[in-house]
Order: structure tokens, then C-alpha cells, then sequence
């Protein structure tokens, strides 16, 4: 029976699961918290989606929402909820076909907390958050996530209601520490509508939910976030997954878009990317802890992966 070699753990990231690794990289700090309650007939182009994810929940009524790029419009009910993390431009309306508006025209983005009256309101309530999220870390996350992460209404939302009943509260009664409170309701909206998703992610798709989804890849996916330092082999994963060598390289390319070593080299660029922002190690420390034998073979790495040396990008982060 294959054993996984024990790695001796420096960073307590590295004890939590897949997602709350991905979410504590991404660092999403909400940036605006509100309410939009629509009437009549209504349309907003969400074009203010570069290095931020929104999350939304129907509160009352329907609409419309169009990814760029796409013909078929989603209609949306009471309860569902939606996440948009690719930066993608999004409209969203009371008709597929509705004329839409510039976002930032109709939204303060400075009005945090509040709720947005449009054409009277009464027909579509609308509550959720933007988060803003900055850096290479989150743009390499941002890059495996798909355009658009829908949940549905279902009995299995009782408590993603219960977060959002809680913000609306927030929301009107205005007390003391309101932002406060919303901030941290709105991180943890945003957290179960993306374990929500990942206990239920549509067939077909592709990407890091699809893999750490599925049971075979979700062992795999796993391991690699356990012990990232470990110099993994083809061989290790596919017996982790119970599959044979070319069996895991495919299944896996097909779920996730990269090989497994592929994904183990970015995901070690993520985490040295952080490291490197702190700025509390030095190169060599960072190559070391991320499971190179030197500060060259690294630096070789990052900037393949990056575009960026390891010292020009902890340089240019210290000087920001």
C-alpha cells in the first residue's frame, strides 16, 4: 500500500482544506456591501469586474444575467445566488433584452451598506458584495475558477439564507459596527455559495471545483496542497488516485486544463508569490520551502510561471 512521505509543515495555511487554502491566498477584502431593490423594467451592465469577485443573492423576484460572450441569458429566482470571479463583464435585468446602463452609474461604489432604490423598486431584491482581491496570487487563482458560479435555490442553502438574512439586517437597522459585521457576513456568503458549488458542480465543467470534485482528483488535488514541498511524481498522484499513470494525465487535463505537475508548479507559484509578499524570507528561503534544490532552479520557475523574477516581483511588491 503506497504511504504518503510525512512533511514536516512550516505554515498553517498548509494544515486547512483545498478551499479555505485558495480562499486565505485570495485575501478578498470586501470593498462595498448593499442592497438593490429594482422596478419596472431594468438592466445593469456589471462592467467594474477586473481583480474583484461579486456575490449575489436574489433576495425577492427575478431577473435576467448574460455573461460577455455567451447568447443564453440565465434566469434567476428568489433564494439563488451567484458568484462572479473571472472579471468577465455581466449584465444582469429584469428582461434578457432589457437596455442596459453602465453599473457605476446607478451603484456608488462609495455607498457601502446601503440600499439602492431603481425605478421605485418592489419587483427584484437584490443583496451582496464586491470583493476586491489584488496581485498575482489572485489573478492565478482567479484564472482556474469558472466565469460564472451559480447555485440554486434549494433546501441546502439554510444557512447561505441565513447569511444573507443576517446582512440585510445589518443593512437597514444601520447600529453601531454594521460594516463591520456585513464585512465579515459577506466573506462568509461568499465562502459557502463556493462550497455550495463545489458539492454540486455541474457536468461537463473544467477547472479547479471540477477536479477537487471529483473523488479520484479530489485525493490528488489534496496531497498537493498538503504537501506542496514534496517533489511529486506522476507515479505518487496516479497511486494516490487509484489510476494508472496515463489514465490520471488525462483525466485530469480534461478537468482541471493543465497536467498534474502543471498544476503542482502553479500552485507552488501561488503560495511563493504570497511569501514573497510578506517579504519576511529571503529567495532562497522561499525556493526551499516550495521544494527546490536552489535559488536558480526556483527563480526559473517563477518566472516561466510569472513573467516575473522572484526578486523583481518581491521588489516591486515592497515598493507599492
Amino acid at each position: 500500500m503506497f504511504t504518503r512521505p510525512k512533511i514536516v509543515r512550516d505554515r498553517p495555511d498548509m494544515l486547512l482544506d483545498p478551499l479555505s487554502q485558495v480562499l486565505a491566498q485570495l485575501k478578498p477584502r470586501s470593498y462595498i456591501t448593499a442592497g438593490f431593490d429594482a422596478g419596472g423594467a431594468w438592466a445593469l451592465t456589471l462592467d467594474d469586474l477586473a481583480g474583484r469577485i461579486k456575490c449575489y443573492a436574489v433576495v425577492a423576484g427575478t431577473c435576467w444575467l448574460r455573461m460577455d460572450g455567451t447568447s443564453a441569458p440565465i434566469r434567476l429566482e428568489a433564494n439563488d445566488c451567484f458568484v462572479l470571479p473571472s472579471g468577465r463583464v455581466a449584465q444582469i435585468g429584469s428582461a434578457p433584452d432589457a437596455e442596459a446602463l453602465p453599473a457605476s452609474a446607478v451603484l456608488d461604489p462609495n455607498r457601502s451598506g446601503e440600499v439602492v432604490t431603481y425605478n421605485g423598486g418592489g419587483d427584484t431584491f437584490l443583496v451582496g458584495s464586491r470583493f476586491e482581491v489584488e496581485g498575482l496570487t489572485a489573478e492565478m487563482l482567479l484564472r482556474s475558477m469558472p466565469p460564472l458560479i451559480r447555485i440554486r435555490a434549494s433546501g441546502e442553502q439554510a444557512r447561505l439564507r441565513l447569511y444573507i438574512d443576517l446582512m440585510m439586517q445589518e443593512l437597514r437597522e444601520g447600529r453601531a459596527g454594521a460594516g463591520a459585521v456585513s464585512q465579515n457576513l459577506s466573506h462568509m456568503m461568499l465562502a459557502q455559495a463556493l462550497r455550495l458549488y463545489l458539492e454540486d458542480v455541474p457536468v461537463g465543467d473544467v477547472g479547479w471545483f471540477a477536479a477537487l470534485s471529483d473523488p479520484r482528483l479530489g485525493r490528488v488535488m489534496t496531497a498537493i496542497h498538503d504537501e506542496p514541498a514534496h517533489n511529486w511524481t506522476l507515479v505518487e498522484l496516479a497511486k494516490i488516485a487509484g489510476m494508472s499513470r496515463s489514465g490520471l494525465a488525462q483525466h485530469f487535463a480534461s478537468r482541471v486544463g493543465e497536467a498534474p505537475i502543471a498544476y503542482l508548479t502553479r500552485w507552488r507559484m501561488t503560495l511563493a508569490a504570497r511569501r514573497l509578499r510578506e517579504g519576511r524570507e529571503t529567495v532562497e528561503q522561499v525556493a526551499l520551502a516550495m521544494g527546490y534544490g536552489s535559488e536558480q532552479a526556483f527563480s526559473t520557475a517563477f518566472k516561466r510561471n510569472t513573467g516575473s523574477s522572484p526578486r523583481r516581483y518581491g521588489a516591486k511588491i515592497g515598493s507599492s
